[in-house]
């Protein structure tokens, strides 16, 4: 066996323990009441065979009477009290199945809450290296088979496992030779159950991860409908769509054929286990054979018709276990991926400088407060206990920076810049030379391999990572709305924001005009990421929402990429608003967006050749005169 399988195996053995544990955890109350529920009906359904044997042995004792009125107290006395238990046992059953929907859906619920907690605290790294809609398997099947398993397989199994324990120590009390003649038909069953039902466990799970596969090529075709049909690969993505959908097929397939199989298989043994009982039974009584026991008893009729039934009960409970065997496997591989999710290493953050609202003071020292102030300080707290504020500036500054998102390769080399407060810092370079590596440094999306980057002479370590990102303002050249309104999505960017607030910074970002032609203005419900906007309106909600977080420092990412030439102008003077007292970091492939720049960084393979500004670097006549020349050729 190798070591790959070893640790699945491993894997799939331990998860279990863990799940039981968190069970616990979300219902430590709740949760043993329903398992002595459960185990009461589970010993409830094994005794009626041992009032059947007494019954018959009421009988055959007074078989000669012929009386009803000899035996009739003695019989009704055993029905009596077999009925007063299966009352028990309805009740018990009512109870455990009412309970067992609470715990199953509310552990569901908790469970989708811890993984979607987790995922928020996971790295951008994460993301960038996990399919979407694979991630999104984990909300959907995967919860789904541990529906099915917290519900009603473990119910079940536990119901049929204890019924299996109890008939055995039954049938061990009241013959010994029909207990062995059961085992041996029990053994013929475990061969079986281990052949088929072992190939329809290893199938369901591998059905469980080709449906990944599948949710996942499912959900990049539909984000690339426009492309998959701009393109005409209608007929290309149908083809790669079957091979995945055929390997899916394939796995269900066996899967669910080895499931089908067993059932019938186990069925029939046990028919067949309950006519060779009858048949030793038989011979037994007709040969005198002693009984061998623990009850002492002789062996009679009274005892090889209630074992008749107790077989008929072991195997049909044995059979229960298997067929609840699937649902387990497939819940453990739902599981392990559950637990997969929640166990990822989230993102480190051992930064301990915090951005607060801060007010100066007479001698012009800060001071803390809680009121928004519109004055931010980094509180730094020191090793001896005392406490100072630095005013939060932007000031940004990066020294002999290296980075590569493998060890492998490294996309930036020796990146030393700064920006002042209040500078316009500009990134120029063809695609893939590293401009929005640099910004996402900035923001602690990736951590640097060497070198540091200072944030208002601190280095950014030690600032805490939500504080950091709370100081700056981003705007993506890839837009995400969300769904809500349009006002909604302007308050993304700070929660506490009024609506005159978010009004002003639509204003500011040109998107008033458009917004108020809306049917509902700023209520206007927004879904699928926006899609009934163009996609320079969803930027210009973008840069909106940007300027109501009203950031020091603002980072521009190809922010005028999707706006035709006219918008352009309206947002850039909206931009230039946005942009005075604050350090700005732009990157961008249109240069007459970077002319105004106090500092322009023109990088090419994660170096930086040329730095100046525009008439500096015009005047070098290097790869920006060359970029610059050409853009007005082209124009």
């Amino acid at each position: 066996m190798t070591n790959k399988k070893q640790a699945k195996r491993t894997q799939g053995m331990s998860v279990l323990p863990r799940l039981f544990k968190t069970l616990f955890e979300f219902y430590p109350v709740l949760l043993p009441v329903v398992i002595v529920c459960i185990l009461f009906n589970a010993v409830v359904s094994s005794i009626p065979s041992i009032f059947m044997q007494k019954v018959i042995a009421v009988l055959e004792a007074n078989w000669q009477a012929a009386e009803w009125s000899a035996i009739s107290g003695q019989i009704l006395k055993l029905v009596g009290i077999l009925a007063f238990f299966y009352v028990l046992s309805l009740i018990a059953g009512f109870a455990y199945n009412q309970m067992m929907a609470v715990i199953t859906q509310g552990s569901l619920a908790k469970m989708r809450e811890k993984m979607f907690s987790g995922m928020q605290k996971l790295p951008i790294r994460y993301f960038d290296t996990h399919n979407h809609g694979d991630v999104m398997s984990y909300y959907t099947n995967d919860i789904d088979t541990l529906r099915q398993m917290i519900s009603q397989s473990f119910p079940q199994l536990t119901i049929s496992m204890v019924t299996v324990l109890t008939v055995l120590g039954i049938m061990l009390y009241y013959s010994l030779w029909l207990t062995l003649v059961v085992i041996a038909g029990v053994i013929c069953i475990t061969f079986v159950v281990k052949k088929i039902g072992g190939n329809s466990s290893r199938y369901f799970v591998r059905q469980q991860q080709a449906l990944g596969r599948t949710e996942g090529f499912v959900e990049e075709m539909m984000n690339g409908q426009k492309v998959v049909k701009v393109f005409c690969h209608e007929e290309k993505a149908c083809e790669q769509f079957d091979q995945i959908n055929d390997a899916l097929f394939a796995d269900a397939e066996k899967a669910n054929r080895y499931a089908n199989m067993l059932m019938p298989v186990l069925n029939n043994i046990g028919n067949v286990l309950y006519v060779i009982v009858a048949l030793i039974g038989g011979t037994l009584l007709l040969e005198n054979v002693p009984n061998a026991s623990i009850s002492g008893l002789a062996f009679s009729i009274s005892i090889v018709v209630p074992f008749l039934n107790m077989t008929k009960q072991f195997c049909g409970s044995i059979s229960q276990v298997s067929s609840q065997l699937n649902s387990v496997v497939m819940g453990i591989a739902g599981l392990n991926r559950i637990f997969d999710l929640i166990d990822e290493q989230p993102e480190t953050d051992e930064g301990y400088v915090t951005l607060v609202n801060a007010r100066e003071k007479a001698d012009g020292s800060l001071e803390e407060c809680e009121e928004r102030t519109n004055v931010w300080a980094w509180k730094h707290p020191h090793g001896d206990g005392t406490v100072t504020y630095t005013r939060l500036q932007g000031d940004v500054r990066l020294f002999d920076v290296d980075f590569g998102y493998t060890d492998e390769k490294i996309v930036l080399h020796d990146i030393s810049l700064y920006a002042k407060p209040g500078q316009k810092v500009a990134f120029v370079g063809s695609t893939g030379a590293g401009k929005t590596t640099i910004t996402n440094l900035i923001n602690r999306f990736y951590d640097i391999a060497d070198g540091k980057i200072r944030y208002d002479g601190i280095n950014i370590n030690k600032i805490k990572k939500a504080d950091l990102r709370r100081s700056l303002g981003i705007v993506l050249q890839e837009t995400n709305l969300f769904t809500g309104t349009v006002m909604d999505n302007i308050r993304y960017g700070r929660l506490d924001a009024t609506d005159e607030e978010c009004i002003a910074a639509a204003q500011l970002a040109g998107a008033h005009d458009f917004i108020t032609r809306l049917p509902l203005g700023y209520d206007t419900p927004l879904s699928g990421n926006g899609a009934s906007l163009s996609q320079g309106q969803r930027q210009l909600l973008a840069i909106a929402r940007a300027a109501v977080a009203d950031p020091p420092v603002m980072i521009l990412d190809e922010a005028t990429s999707s706006i035709d030439t006219r918008t352009e102008a309206i947002v850039q003077r909206g931009m230039d608003a946005l942009m005075t007292g604050r350090t700005v970091f732009v990157i961008a492939h249109r240069l007459s967006t970077v002319q105004n720049s106090n500092a322009i960084r023109v990088l090419d393979h994660g170096r930086i050749i040329e730095r100046g500004t525009h008439e500096e670097l015009i005047a070098q006549k290097g790869t920006y005169y060359q970029l610059y020349t050409g853009s007005l050729e082209l124009e």
